[in-house]
């Protein structure tokens, strides 16, 4: 059965709606990027290169030092969205628009780039291990020029939801489990939590049917929907059309994941490096304003 539900959706009204399905399985692959950050990379790779609006989503997840403390020195954005969402560790943030913050365990950063911003990303040095994710999400053509915006989250304001059959689960952006996450204004509307479950528990998240919506696990084994595929860690599944997923933590082990959920933008995405847009001229203007200095300092 069902172990959670929303307070407004009964279980036999979710086990009537359309249950979320697994289009594709996309296991994270080691890369680098930065200066030389040793990562996980799932979506934004050769298999699965973007789940619009969704363009890339990688995990940094080591205990040595050598593998992230060079970080990623200052750089330019234009034209969407990146989410910083630490689990361990800490990493230092800098922008060309004055912005400063710290993101400890449990905090996001969720920054607008819009027409162009410069800033670092840079892991300090506090021992143990740096564990984090970056996801990429585009902007509609109607705001890639839109003034850069900063939105930093503490860990305090990110709501953390009991699950009736066990576990918790964090709300970071949209809404579920009658919590409204603290991340607001993005034009997409995306639904982002945190969910952690004991073995053998189930939920059930309800989502718009008609969003883009993916899962990553990050810790056990996953069953998601009625597929009876074991979706291990470090593995990112996307989704097809429905009103609710139902997942199952089928391993020996405590089930952690991400859910995303958005709007689909549907228009053309043209990407080279740190620039999104939607044509080549539009890439070719970015390039020259950051080297003109036009996108900040």
């Amino acid at each position: 059965m069902f172990e959670a539900a929303t307070d407004k959706m009964t279980l036999d009204e979710l086990r009537a709606n359309r249950q979320r399905g697994i289009v594709q399985v996309v296991p994270a692959f080691p890369t680098q990027d930065g200066a030389g950050v040793r990562l996980l990379r799932s979506l934004g790779s050769r298999s699965l290169p973007e789940l619009d609006p969704f363009l890339m989503l990688d995990e940094i997840r080591s205990d040595d030092p050598r593998d992230w403390i060079a970080g990623f020195p200052a750089h330019p954005h234009r034209g969407f969205e990146t989410v910083t969402y630490m689990l361990e560790g800490a990493m230092e943030h800098a922008d060309s628009e004055g912005n400063h913050g710290l993101l400890e365990p449990g905090s996001v950063q969720w920054m607008t780039a819009g027409r162009g911003i410069v800033h670092s990303e840079m892991p300090l040095r506090r021992g143990g291990r740096l564990w984090g994710f970056q996801l990429w999400i585009n902007l509609p053509r109607a705001q890639k020029m839109m003034a850069p915006r900063y939105q930093d989250i503490a860990p305090d304001r990110i709501p953390e939801v009991a699950l009736p059959g066990g576990g918790t689960a964090r709300v970071v952006a949209g809404q579920a489990f009658g919590h409204q996450g603290p991340v607001q204004g993005i034009v997409t509307n995306p639904l982002f939590v945190d969910v952690t479950l004991p073995p053998g528990a189930e939920v059930a998240v309800p989502t718009v049917r008609s969003h883009s919506a993916f899962a990553y696990v990050i810790t056990g084994h996953a069953r998601f929907g009625a597929d009876a595929m074991r979706v291990p860690r470090s593995t990112l599944v996307s989704l097809d059309k429905g009103d609710h997923l139902h997942v199952t933590s089928t391993g020996e082990e405590e089930l952690r994941f991400l859910l995303l959920a958005a709007q689909p933008i549907r228009e053309p995405v043209v990407r080279y490096g740190p620039f999104v847009m939607n044509t080549a001229e539009e890439i070719e203007e970015a390039v020259r304003d950051f080297r003109a200095g036009r996108l900040g300092s």
